[in-house]
C-alpha cells in the first residue's frame, strides 16, 4: 500500500511518501520545509504567518502524495499545536485547505510512534529506548516489565531557545523523565528528530546530506558535547555555514544539543544510535 505521513512539528513540516508492506516501510519520497510553527510561542498562541507558511507546506506536501498515488495521507501535528489556545483554528485552516483532517496527538501518542518508527527501521535488539527530541517537546518511550511506557516533557529546540534556557534549566525541565526512564535503560538509546539527524551530519561533516551515513551512526557524548561548545563559540551567521547543520536551524541547534547531552549524561549512555525512521514511520504504518 502507498501511504503518505506529514509531519507537522514545531521547527519543521515533513513529507514520507512510502509503500508499507507487512510492517516493512520502503521510502519513496521524503521532503522537508523549515516552517517553524511554534515561533513566538511564549503568547500560547500561533501566529498567523507562521500558521501560513506552514498550511502552504502541508498544501504542497498533500499534492506531491497525491501526484504519486498515494491511498491515504495522514497528517499529524504535535507539541506547538497541542499546546496552543488556538489549535482549533489551525486544524479547521488545515482541513479546509486539504479536505484532510489534522490529527493533533498527544505526548503519549507521539511517543508510542516515534517508538514504533525507530524500531521498524532499527536492528538494535531489546530493550532499547527511544528518544525524540523536537522542536517543543522531547519524548522517551521504552518498555518496563513487558509493557511500553512513555513520558513527554516540554523541552525541545525551538522551545528552549526562546526561552533562554541554559544548562540548569533544561536539566531541571528533563530530570523527572531521566529518572522515570534509567532504571529500565538496559540497552541503546535510539534518538529520531530533526536535532539528533543533523547532529549526526555534523559530527560526519557531511557537506551533502546522506540518509544512509545518518541511519545508524552511533553519535558519542563526546562528539556531542564537542560539537556543542563549538557551537556555542560562534554567532548564528557563522554557524549557518558549517557542514551538515541547515542555515535554517542555526539559531535552534545549540539548544537541541544541550537537551541531547544532557539525556545522554542522565542516562549514563556513551552514545545514542540515530534512526532516519520515525514518527512518520510510524504515522504510514497505521493503515
Amino acid at each position: 500500500m502507498l501511504a503518505a505521513a506529514i509531519d507537522v512539528g514545531s521547527n519543521s513540516t515533513r513529507l514520507l511518501v512510502a509503500d508499507v508492506q507487512e510492517g516493512q516501510v520502503v521510502p519513496i519520497v521524503t521532503d522537508m520545509r523549515t516552517t517553524r510553527l511554534g515561533q513566538g510561542f511564549m503568547e500560547g498562541r500561533l501566529l498567523e504567518e507562521a500558521m501560513s507558511r506552514t498550511i502552504a507546506a502541508i498544501e504542497d506536501f498533500v499534492r506531491c502524495s497525491y501526484e504519486h498515488g498515494v491511498n491515504k495521507i495522514y497528517i499529524a501535528a504535535t507539541s506547538a499545536v497541542r499546546d496552543a489556545q488556538n489549535s482549533r483554528e489551525f486544524a479547521d485552516a488545515v482541513y479546509s485547505s486539504t479536505g484532510i483532517e489534522l490529527r493533533v496527538l498527544s505526548g503519549t501518542e507521539e511517543a508510542r510512534l516515534s517508538y514504533e518508527g525507530a524500531i521498524a527501521g532499527t536492528d538494535s535488539g531489546e530493550g532499547i529506548t527511544v528518544v525524540d527530541i523536537g522542536g517543543g517537546s522531547t519524548e522517551f518511550t521504552w518498555v518496563s516489565s513487558g509493557r511500553p511506557r512513555s513520558v513527554s516533557v516540554n523541552a525541545g529546540a525551538v522551545r528552549m531557545t526562546e526561552w533562554g534556557c541554559g544548562q540548569e534549566q533544561v536539566e531541571a525541565v528533563l530530570k523527572e523523565a531521566i529518572e522515570a526512564v534509567k532504571p529500565d535503560c538496559h540497552g541503546d538509546v535510539v534518538g529520531v528528530g530533526g536535532t539528533v539527524t543533523t547532529l549526526a551530519a555534523m559530527a560526519q561533516v557531511l557537506r551533502v546530506y546522506d540518509r544512509e551515513k545518518v541511519h545508524g551512526y552511533k553519535l558519542t557524548l563526546n562528539m556531542v558535547k564537542q560539537i556543542y561548545h563549538h557551537l556555542i563559540g560562534l554567532p548564528v551567521e557563522a554557524r549557518k555555514r558549517l557542514p551538515g547543520l541547515q542555515p535554517e536551524r542555526a539559531d535552534i541547534i545549540p539548544a537541541g544539543t544541550l537537551i541531547l547531552s544532557k539525556i545522554l549524561r542522565g542516562l549514563e549512555k556513551e552514545y545514542v544510535v540515530v534512526s532516519e525512521a520515525d514518527i512518520l514511520y510510524g504515522l504510514v504504518m497505521q493503515g
